[in-house]
């Protein structure tokens, strides 16, 4: 991969966006990286949670604006999904294992609405969010579909129609970002946060995701319940499950396969 470097320690993998000299601006073949290595996460047993970041002074710029064409779309390797962003959206979406975005300096665009479908975000205190596609005679497509749905209407609205940044503290509070954190000490909270979830059972943490963005389309409590009652099942006989149940009545910290 030329774009995007991987690298996996712990459990935890780290997907890093690297153009920096074009501010991690997403190009064809950027997208096809990104779908190599969130295909990787997804399918490695190893990997347990991911981080995405960006190389330099960006968390990414969004798509590439002046590379005629976007860059040279390679074949995808056998078993790996590809297409375009749209895809990788509705890919990244789907995604079982839980990804904390990291973002520090610009989050623009296609690159703010990568970090929005990670399960969610610990941002330096240097980072800009924004979808400026309206300066330029464009219509944003992750806008009006996911920051509709992670900030208050109005709010966003407010930040498509005019195409003007806000800085992480604005991004706190509305809920764009979960967590700020000093640029000095950023990744170091960001790789906490990964060790924390990394030292859980990773079939526990999967179901609770599923069962989460499952439950965020049923409009019915008691349904909802339901929903997350029939997924917490699946795992009430995993060995995890009871290696957890075991440990605590031995006073001692469990050890998770994730099986």
């Amino acid at each position: 991969m030329n774009t995007v470097k991987f690298e996996v320690r712990d459990k935890i993998a780290t997907i890093t966006m690297s153009r920096p000299e074009k501010l991690n601006a997403i190009n064809n073949e950027m997208i096809q990286d990104l779908f190599e290595s969130f295909h990787e996460v997804n399918t490695n047993d190893d990997i347990w949670v991911a981080v995405l970041a960006g190389e330099g002074r960006a968390f990414s710029t969004g798509h590439d604006l002046v590379m005629s064409g976007g860059g040279e779309r390679r074949e995808a390797k056998p078993g790996v999904p590809s297409g375009n962003t749209d895809n990788l959206y509705t890919y990244l979406s789907e995604l079982e294992k839980p990804i904390i975005a990291a973002p520090s300096g610009y989050a623009l665009a296609q690159g703010a609405g990568l970090a929005l479908l990670c399960d969610f975000r610990i941002a330096a205190d240097d980072s800009k969010f924004g979808w400026p596609q309206v300066k330029r005679g464009i219509a944003s497509i992750s806008g009006p579909t996911i920051l509709t749905h992670y900030v208050p209407f109005g709010y966003a609205l407010m930040m498509l129609f005019t195409g003007e940044f806000i800085d992480a503290e604005a991004g706190y509070r509305v809920g764009l970002v979960q967590e700020v954190v000093p640029k000095a000490k950023h990744m170091d909270r960001v790789y906490e946060v990964a060790q924390m979830i990394a030292g859980n059972a990773p079939l526990a943490v999967r179901t609770i995701k599923k069962a989460a963005v499952t439950g965020r389309a049923i409009p019915n409590f008691a349904d909802r319940v339901k929903n997350s009652s029939q997924w917490a099942a699946k795992i009430r006989e995993s060995e995890d499950s009871k290696e957890g149940l075991r440990a605590f009545a031995e006073k001692r910290a469990p050890t998770f396969r994730g099986r």
